[in-house]
């Protein structure tokens, strides 16, 4: 049995693409297929799915943030393995299939799927949005490679149950499960066919928010684990280290600006996200938060 969690706020106008790219999956095992959403206009699509569908089930969710709908689910879905994914985002044909291909290996405890952007290269966001995809593919396929830990993204990923009963409501389950799993001795792997296609912010501000709510959201993990005994990718240190990566990938002189100017906007963040932190002490909270151009 496999249970496929869809997490959604107030997205009625691309919900209905991601449940219909689960239901055109060639799943052989049974699966459950649940969307978690705490508002009605989402459930509303839902279930118009639902009335043909008997895999599709509704969970209404308090509204209290992503973290605290899984907290809940954990403790009724039936499969196995869990698949997580968003209501905003879409599967490629052969995701299901290609995510669970290395569960088939024991000591497997997660596996992440490859986030693709849809946007257009062709603009400023849209080309950095397929360059930090490109650069975050690369380093997980290299980590996997030699069996090294590596962070799983939030649009598409799955666990087996059991293993981690609940986890910390203002942590991102994407970066504290993985870690829950690697404690226990379980590896994570990465299945780089298992895509799952997203539209990224085409909007400074919303690419700025989008970006200090990830790395907050990692650095938070020092109110639970000692950073300093933990692997990790996401960090300023990581991201110098990596910058060959990104460099190579432009094509073109104008590209090449592009990805020279995405330095600065990093560094920005970081520096916004020390000062939040250390001076402020402001920490990751979570809730249901839209930005508006990735939908």
């Amino acid at each position: 049995m496999i249970s496929i969690i869809i997490t959604s706020f107030n997205e009625p106008e691309t919900i209905g693409k991601a449940v219909e790219s689960f239901l055109q999956q060639r799943i052989k095992e049974k699966y459950e297929l649940i969307v978690a959403a705490p508002d009605i206009s989402t459930l509303n699509v839902v279930r118009k799915y639902k009335k043909k569908n008997k895999q599709v089930k509704i969970f209404r969710d308090p509204g209290q943030g992503k973290s605290l709908a899984l907290n809940l689910l954990l403790q009724k879905v039936k499969g196995k393995i869990i698949i997580l994914t968003d209501g905003d985002v879409f599967v490629s044909e052969n995701s299901v299939a290609a995510l669970l291909q290395p569960f088939k290996n024991p000591e497997v405890g997660c596996a992440a799927g490859q986030p693709t952007s849809i946007n257009s290269r062709k603009k400023m966001f849209g080309y950095w949005s397929h360059l930090l995809c490109h650069a975050a593919h690369e380093l997980r396929l290299e980590r996997a490679k030699k069996y090294k830990f590596l962070e799983c993204s939030g649009y598409l990923w799955a666990f087996r149950s059991g293993v981690i009963k609940s986890f910390p409501k203002d942590l991102a389950e994407d970066t504290i499960v993985p870690i829950l799993f690697w404690k226990k001795n379980w590896k994570i792997a990465y299945s780089p066919e298992a895509k799952v296609y997203v539209k990224f912010p085409d909007k400074l501000n919303d690419f700025l928010k989008q970006k200090r709510r990830t790395a907050a959201g990692h650095e938070t993990l020092s109110r639970y684990v000692n950073l300093k005994k933990i692997p990790r990718m996401k960090t300023l240190a990581n991201e110098i280290l990596g910058s060959f990566i990104v460099l190579l990938y432009p094509k073109t002189l104008k590209e090449m600006f592009w990805t020279l100017s995405l330095f600065p906007i990093r560094l920005y963040v970081w520096m916004n996200l020390f000062y939040n932190m250390k001076i402020k002490k402001r920490y990751y909270k979570d809730s249901w938060k839209q930005v508006k151009t990735t939908k």
